[in-house]
This record gives structure tokens, C-alpha cells and sequence, in this order.
């Protein structure tokens, strides 16, 4: 009978994902897709990609992730456009290179549509269950052990345990273990993993409150509407399926900050109860108090959780407070004095783990087959977890096949840019991506992620057939309009009447279609009507018309500084392809500083370029080790 249960209780897979959220979810599809058969492991399957913090996805930087994650044949793009409640184009005013997308979501919806996803993917099975212990056999992971004595084993393991190991919320002086609020934390996951050599360390992170919206006084709020055009995340879903909503703005004022520094004294951010360290550029409400005490009000926005619940969400006014005190700070708000509240902000300190330790494939360079995907590499945020979750799932389905890791560079995704400044870096503070972390976002725009990936993600077998295709088909289109403008000449008389209505000046002779689109005035919607054959160009049956046609535009609009930026990026390839690993004791190096010996032995850089972003390697550092290679 011992044997039967035994043998019951032992899953075997290719790989095994440990944790439901944005990064699992990313991860256990992308494995299962690519032909690996792969377990997600998760606390609770009706919190499939739970949205912990506010329900929208995207911002600036983060909403180029998920067009890339798309791109890649992954789902956040897909599942937020199928709930999407609000879309605006964030940076619309500054140039395309930093333009990002984001959508407020309807938060539950999200979570089936995510589960209507897992549920139709091929090679993945869920099992509700709590990973309590990492199997190690030599240095090799083969598997996990959970709180009920089942035994999943496997030849990769992705781990994304989010905010739930060791996790403790609090509020006021009140703390309890948990991984969010309601739902219970991961306790000794994070030692079974420590023992083998795996650093870690606590973070710390929060949320605001929820507002009923049938107590809120409106009139006393400005309200900020959505776009309608015919941006969205995915390249290929449907586009705006659900009801749209406003969201809303207000202040906090004098009477909100005194009330708030009256219960400063039982803060757990100030009283010593949390010593872990917060995001910087998402901090609580009470942090910015401190931090700037000569501001008179901070913004707030008001946004909606659903299409039709009454929960709201303030963002801007994350707090671990008491929860008499918030609810006596936000009432001295004019629109919120009369507001009730389903539950109040919290704060949550977690485990998470050193991300020098990994390899750029995310997989640890301790335990072989064991991969770290999310929050708990010292990130923060759904996109950033998301993107690393489908690296991850890649990699784990790779490895299992025996195939070489998947790679992403700097130059060609914001994905790749935060897995480098990760595992070369590391972090001293949660994680987030901003635009002005890409030293080539002209590369990087949110319009060209298709155009980088996706021929990428076909060749590894994860983007679909129809995918591909529909990208081929964008591409040709792009280039058919491009190379008509480029060959295609306007002369004076038929178009200056036109360029003088839209303030830019006329010819003196005739040019190119391209050298006008070039002009800051002129599009190539507006410069159409009076060219019928662009017109004709432009208006010619295929998919996403308005996308194509933006992303020429864009192509001949910034051709100087994207090509001056390829170079620049060509350059840095060179020492991208200058492999270092194994060929130095940098124990012995005298010739370089100490504080370059020592991160040099504790990162163990793959190439010249990774050693040369490691914080404390100068670039006389790098020289030193270039002369000694071409010895």
C-alpha cells in the first residue's frame, strides 16, 4: 500500500514552474509551447496572474516589455487587450523612441482570461499545491517537494515565488505572515535553496487602499478619459472588446499630510519594525511626506478594478499606516469625505534572492536546471516579471532538449536590458525599467518589438505559424510603403499649397515623398490626400492599417538616428563576442583594481561587454583584460 501512494505522489515532468503569477504563467506557457512537458505549481488556481497591486499593466518602459513579450509568442499582451478597461499612450508628447502603452484592466476578468489560456495550452498541466522544499542531487535540481509530501520531479525548475517567501505584511503596528493579503506565505522554501550556496536578502513593497466608488463625490474630481485610436499590446488580438472606462484625479493637501505624521510614530516604516528596503520609485504615501515635507499635495489617481465592481483603486497612496489613520487621511480629501473602504494599504516585506548569481539565460550558476524568474530576483512590477518568466520558460525548454540558452541583448529589447542589469549589477533596492536605462531605446521603440523578435521566437519554435506570418505581412507592407516614398518624387506645384496649410514651408523643387514625411509638420496621413497614389499605398487590404503605417513613418522619420545608433550598438557587439569566461584567475590579476578583482570574481562575466557594465570595473579595468587576450 506505501508503495502505491509512493508512486501516486511522484509527477514527473521536463519542467516545473513554481508560482502562479505574471512571470509563472509566462514561464509555464512558454516551456509547454515549445514542446517541454511542464507543471505550474500554484497556492491557488482562482488567482491565476493575480494583479496584487494596481490592475493595469504597461507605463513607460514596462509597456515596451509586454509588446516584446508579445513578440516572443508570449500571452500578457493578448490577455490584457481581451481585458482592458482604458488605453492611453503614455509620452505621446516626446518622440516614439519613449511612446509606451498601458491599459487599466478589469482585474478578475484577467485572471480567467489567463486561466482560459493555461487551460488551452498543450504539454501544461496545473496542480494546486505549496513548494515547500527544493530536491538537489549534486549540483543539479530534479525537482520540488510540496507541503502535502507530493514529489514533482523534473529536469528544470523555475521558481517565482513573487512577494510569498517569507512574506510578512503589516499594518500599523499589526504584521502578519503572508504572501498577499488573505492568502498565506511560502515558509522554508527560501532555506532549502540558501543551503546550497544561494544568497538572499528581504525587499520590501505595498499597496493603497480600496475605495468604494459609490462613495466618492465625483463632481469634486477631474476625470481623465481614455484613447480610442487604434493602439494596443498585442500585434494581432482583438482590439477593445470591453465596456471603457474614465479614471480620476485629485490631491492630497495640508490637512491629509498632518493628519497622516500624527500616527508617523506607529508607521512600521519609521518605528523600526521593517528594515527591509522599499522601491524608490513607487514609495507609500508617508515616505513622500518625509521625503519632501515642503510639498503641499501630492497627486492621486482614481482608478476603476473592473467593468463592474465598485472597487477602486488610489494609486498614490500606498501605506502600511494604521488603518484608522489612513481612512481619517484620505476623508480630509474633498472628493473622499465621505468614503468607505474595503480594506486598508498594507506593506509586505519578502525573500528574495541575489540575481548576480544567475546567468543571463536566468538559470543559477550554483544549482544547474534551477531558474529565477520575477519579483523575487529584485524586481518590481508585472512587466518586468512577465518578460523575465518568459526568458525563463525558454531556457528551462531549451536546456531540456540539450539546445544552447536563449540570449537577449541590450540592443535588441528592454528585455534584455533588465537581465543584464541584473545579473551584472544586481540590485540594492526593488528593480524597475525606465526608458533612460536603454542606451539604445531609438532601437527599442514599442512599435518595432514584432520586428526585432518575433522571427527570433518562430526559429526557437515558441512564436506560432500565424504569427510569423502575419509579422511577414507587416513587414512587407512597412517596406512597400518605405520604398515608395524613397523612389517616389513630388514636385512644387502639387503639393506646396498643402505644406503651407500645414505650416511648413514649400519647395523650390522637387524631392522625395521621404524627404517630406522627414519634416516634424508633416505625416503621412496628412500629406496623403494630396498624393492619390500614397493614399492608395496606405489604404490597401491588410491587417492593422494605422499600425503599418506608423511604423513607416517612424522608419523615415528617425532613419539618421536609428542607423547612427545600429553603429554605435555594432561596436559594442564586438566586445559582446569577446568571451572571458574560464580564461582568467582574477585572483592573481594585480594589474587590476581590487574592487575589479573582487566583483569580477563574484559575477564571473561571460564577455568583455558584461565585464565592462559590472559596477566598480573602470574602463582601464577592461583595457588591461583586452591587451592580455590578444596575448
Amino acid at each position: 500500500m506505501h508503495a502505491i501512494f509512493r508512486f501516486i505522489m511522484l509527477l514527473k515532468y521536463d519542467v516545473i514552474v513554481i508560482g502562479g503569477g505574471h512571470a509563472g504563467c509566462e514561464a509555464a506557457t512558454a516551456s509547454a509551447n515549445m514542446g517541454a512537458r511542464t507543471c505550474l505549481v500554484t497556492i491557488d488556481m482562482n488567482k491565476i496572474a493575480q494583479m496584487s497591486c494596481n490592475p493595469a499593466v504597461g507605463g513607460i518602459a514596462k509597456g515596451q516589455i509586454v509588446r516584446e513579450i508579445d513578440a516572443l509568442g508570449g500571452q500578457m499582451a493578448l490577455v490584457t487587450d481581451a481585458t482592458a478597461i482604458q488605453f492611453r499612450m503614455l509620452n505621446r508628447s516626446k518622440g516614439p523612441a519613449v511612446w509606451s502603452p498601458r491599459a487599466q484592466c478589469d482585474r478578475e476578468k484577467f485572471i480567467w482570461q489567463w486561466r482560459t489560456v493555461l487551460d488551452s495550452t498543450p504539454n501544461l498541466d496545473i496542480w494546486q499545491d505549496q513548494a515547500q522544499e527544493l530536491l538537489v542531487e549534486g549540483n543539479e535540481t530534479v525537482g520540488v517537494r510540496t507541503v502535502w509530501g507530493v514529489e514533482l520531479r523534473a529536469k528544470c525548475v523555475v521558481i517565482t515565488a513573487g512577494t510569498f517567501l517569507n512574506g510578512l505584511l503589516h499594518v500599523g503596528r499589526c504584521k502578519l505572515p503572508g504572501g498577499r493579503m488573505a492568502e498565506p506565505a511560502v515558509m522554508h522554501l527560501t532555506e532549502s535553496i540558501t543551503r546550497h550556496g544561494i544568497n538572499s536578502a528581504r525587499m520590501k513593497t505595498g499597496t493603497p487602499v480600496r475605495i468604494d466608488k459609490r462613495t466618492v463625490h465625483f463632481e469634486d474630481m477631474e476625470i481623465q478619459e481614455g484613447e480610442t485610436d487604434f493602439h494596443q499590446f498585442s500585434f494581432m488580438g482583438k482590439h477593445r472588446v470591453l465596456k471603457q472606462l474614465p479614471c480620476w484625479t485629485c490631491y492630497t493637501n495640508p490637512e491629509v499630510h498632518k493628519t497622516l505624521m500624527s500616527g508617523i510614530a506607529d508607521s512600521p516604516l519609521y518605528n523600526g519594525q521593517i528594515q527591509s528596503i522599499g522601491p524608490r520609485y513607487c514609495p507609500s504615501i508617508e515616505t513622500k511626506l518625509v521625503t519632501f515635507p515642503q510639498k503641499e499635495q501630492h497627486p492621486l489617481f482614481l482608478e476603476p478594478e473592473g467593468e463592474t465592481t465598485n472597487e477602486m483603486y488610489l494609486n498614490g497612496f500606498s501605506s502600511s499606516m494604521p488603518m484608522d489613520i489612513q481612512l481619517a487621511a484620505i476623508r480630509k480629501i474633498p472628493a473622499l469625505r465621505d468614503v468607505k473602504i474595503y480594506r486598508p494599504g498594507y506593506a509586505i516585506e519578502y525573500d528574495f534572492f541575489d540575481p548576480t548569481q544567475l546567468d543571463h539565460s536566468l538559470e543559477s550558476k550554483i544549482i544547474k536546471g534551477l531558474f529565477f524568474a520575477g519579483q523575487m530576483n529584485g524586481t518590481t512590477g508585472y512587466e518586468e516579471a512577465g518578460g523575465q518568466g518568459t526568458v525563463a520558460g525558454i531556457n528551462a525548454a531549451l536546456r531540456c532538449g540539450g539546445s544552447e540558452p536563449f540570449i537577449m541583448h541590450r540592443d535588441d529589447s528592454y528585455i534584455g536590458v533588465l537581465i543584464d542589469d541584473l545579473v551584472t549589477k544586481g540590485v540594492d533596492e526593488p528593480y524597475r525599467m525606465f526608458t533612460s536605462r536603454a542606451e539604445y531605446r531609438i532601437l527599442l521603440r514599442q512599435d518595432d518589438a514584432d520586428a526585432r523578435l518575433t522571427e527570433k521566437a518562430y526559429n526557437l519554435g515558441l512564436a506560432t505559424r500565424v504569427r510569423y506570418d502575419w509579422w511577414m505581412e507587416k513587414k512587407e507592407a512597412v517596406e512597400r510603403i518605405i520604398n515608395f516614398c524613397n523612389t517616389t518624387s513630388v514636385k512644387p506645384k502639387e503639393i506646396n499649397s498643402a505644406l503651407e496649410a500645414l505650416g511648413t514651408t514649400p519647395l523650390r523643387e522637387g524631392c522625395k515623398i521621404s524627404d517630406l514625411i522627414a519634416r516634424p509638420q508633416i505625416t503621412l496621413d496628412n500629406i496623403a490626400e494630396n498624393i492619390p497614389a500614397l493614399k492608395e499605398i496606405l489604404n490597401s487590404p491588410t491587417n492593422r492599417k494605422e499600425e503599418i503605417a506608423e511604423a513607416a513613418e517612424i522608419s523615415m522619420k528617425y532613419k539618421g538616428y536609428i542607423e547612427r545608433e545600429k553603429i554605435i550598438a555594432d561596436k559594442m557587439h564586438r566586445l559582446e563576442n569577446i568571451k572571458i569566461r574560464g580564461h582568467f584567475k582574477y585572483s592573481e590579476m594585480k594589474q587590476l583594481s581590487t574592487e575589479a578583482r573582487q566583483k569580477l570574481i563574484k559575477i564571473d562575466p561571460e564577455t568583455l561587454a558584461q565585464a565592462s557594465r559590472i559596477p566598480g570595473v573602470s574602463p582601464s579595468d577592461i583595457n588591461i583584460m583586452l591587451v592580455l587576450m590578444k596575448r
